[in-house]
């Protein structure tokens, strides 16, 4: 129905050609004007619209926003969190206790004299002379005896007054003499009938030698005080005149030699034999008997607890039977010997039998080269701090010791024990006890002082040390028990107060969690933090400068315009 028309090439070939020459014309220099207009077009980058003010409000909310958050809450938990808790510790107080402000030490002692044979105007009048010699004597106004006047109903043979030290009984008689019962601390003094002093004399010569006398029992104690005190901070003016050097190295060696107060020691005995026999011996018996007594006198300074061992076939390590002095400190054969270690965290004495042939030589030369020079002997030694060793010979087929071989080795022991526990080497026991108790309230006074002086100079060097609420506890009662001590010095309570106050003291001191905070320096916070606070802070820190430099430009836009509109 429809017919094809034919295809003109002719007509085609003239469309093709045109729009050639249209490309031509297009690419000649002709063209130039309108491509360059076309290009500056292109090439202007379109601003965007000016941002709305809300908008501009809105993002400085939203980086403020975070800023608060970071502020008032996140630095607070994290300083809550990360701060170190330091109790409030009395620095100045804890310093004056260490230099010896807070107290003096003193010593009162009451000397109680009966002389129910005077009249009672001369004995006050003996009293007095007794006293002002005594104040001529002394030196050191921290130990200072006091004399007072028993009264005629008093007992005779002691005084049950529990805060005297001393009791003196002036007895007439046909001369000037003095005596100390070895049981009581009781002194007997017999004058002849023209020794007492009359009731207006001024002078008496038996009130110089009842002053003598009771310098001469007390000066043990004196020194040792002096050599506590002196080896302390105490103030210049209230320390005693130096001691001889004699004085002073031999209280050093005995020093050196105590073992350190403990409430608690724990004995141990042993019996130690070369071979089979004997295998069995009384020690429970021969302790009741011996070293019972001795304990039960001790029992207000210290409490003890007891064990006892026998172990066979022990070989020591010197096989010598004149031990020299280079003997001893290997005669122990301590990777063979079963010694008891410390129980319950109490201090161990030990105490051994060993049972054998052996001897001690006490003179200087060797004593392995001649064994018949004619060489002073000895069975036993102390060894400083640890406790002793009695060599005892028994004859080769005993099976069991008795009862009687064990005495003269328990009351060697009982005299070591009073040594190692530093109790004054003369005067009668109870003397000697009770001065013991006196010493050692003085040590615990000064080495509690001591630890509250170190604890303060800690917490003030180290600003990053922990203190616990425990440790601010333990000071506390520290300071509480030492002033009462301080009170009752030389008492019985005022050993109770100064253990109760070492014991706090210590305590405080050692605090696990504040010795840990010692290897925890603001270094190793600053290393921990860092790569944990820099990623959060750079954001932040970035927003709030370039909010700051959006602001700065349009101020400065908006004072532009100002002074553009002023000019028109």
């Amino acid at each position: 129905m429809f017919a094809r028309r034919p295809i003109d090439h002719g007509a085609a070939g003239d469309t093709l050609s045109s729009e050639t020459q249209m490309a031509t014309m297009t690419s000649s220099p002709m063209a130039t004007p309108l491509s360059s207009a076309t290009a500056a077009q292109t090439s202007t980058r379109k601003e965007p619209p000016p941002e709305k003010l809300s908008d501009i409000r809105r993002r400085i909310w939203v980086i403020v926003s975070f800023w608060l958050i970071v502020l008032l809450l996140g630095l607070p938990v994290w300083w809550k969190t990360t701060t170190i808790h330091r109790a409030n510790l009395p620095l100045k107080e804890m310093l004056d206790w260490a230099d010896g402000k807070a107290c003096r030490p003193v010593f009162p002692l009451r000397i109680s004299i009966q002389a129910n044979s005077l009249p009672e105007q001369e004995a006050q009048n003996l009293l007095r002379l007794t006293q002002h010699a005594l104040d001529d004597l002394n030196d050191f106004s921290g130990h200072h005896l006091r004399l007072q006047l028993s009264s005629p109903a008093a007992p005779q043979k002691r005084n049950d007054e529990p805060d005297t030290a001393l009791t003196i009984r002036l007895l007439p008689g046909d001369a000037v003499t003095a005596t100390l019962d070895p049981y009581e601390p009781v002194l007997d003094i017999t004058y002849p009938p023209n020794a007492a002093p009359s009731a207006t004399s001024a002078s008496s010569s038996l009130a110089t030698y009842v002053a003598g006398q009771l310098r001469s029992t007390f000066a043990e104690e004196q020194a040792i005080i002096s050599y506590l005190l002196s080896s302390n901070s105490i103030p210049t003016d209230y320390r005693p005149q130096s001691l001889t050097p004699e004085a002073a190295e031999s209280l050093a060696k005995r020093t050196t030699r105590s073992l350190k107060y403990a409430p608690t020691y724990h004995l141990t005995f042993s019996l130690f034999t070369s071979g089979p026999l004997p295998s069995s011996w009384d020690i429970e018996a021969a302790i009741q008997d011996y070293l019972k007594p001795v304990l039960d006198l001790l029992s207000p300074i210290h409490n003890f607890t007891i064990d006892t061992q026998v172990q066979l076939y022990a070989s020591p390590g010197v096989q010598n039977q004149v031990l020299s002095k280079d003997d001893l400190s290997s005669f122990i054969n301590a990777a063979e010997w079963p010694l008891s270690p410390s129980i319950g965290g109490a201090p161990t004495v030990n105490f051994i039998v060993f049972v054998g042939n052996q001897t001690i030589a006490l003179s200087s030369e060797n004593a392995r080269d001649s064994a018949e020079g004619g060489l002073t002997t000895s069975q036993s030694w102390l060894i400083p701090q640890w406790g002793t060793v009695y060599l005892l010979s028994l004859p080769h087929d005993t099976a069991h010791v008795s009862v009687d071989a064990l005495k003269q080795p328990l009351l060697t022991f009982t005299s070591h024990l009073l040594s190692l526990t530093g109790t004054p080497s003369s005067g009668s026991l109870p003397l000697r006890l009770s001065t013991l108790s006196r010493i050692r309230s003085a040590d615990l006074l000064l080495r509690a002082s001591s630890t509250l002086g170190s604890l303060a100079r800690l917490a003030l060097a180290l600003k990053s040390i922990s203190i616990p609420s425990s440790v601010a506890d333990g000071v506390s009662k520290t300071i509480v028990h030492l002033r009462q001590a301080c009170e009752t010095l030389g008492e019985a309570e005022g050993l109770r107060h100064a253990r109760i106050a070492e014991a706090e003291a210590e305590r405080a001191f050692f605090e696990k969690s504040m010795v840990g905070q010692l290897y925890f320096p603001d270094e190793h916070k600053v290393a921990v933090y860092l790569p944990l606070l820099g990623p959060v802070a750079v954001p932040l820190v970035m927003g709030m400068l370039n909010e700051l430099k959006a602001w700065r430009k349009r101020k400065r836009e908006a004072a532009e315009k100002g002074k553009e509109k002023k000019k028109d």
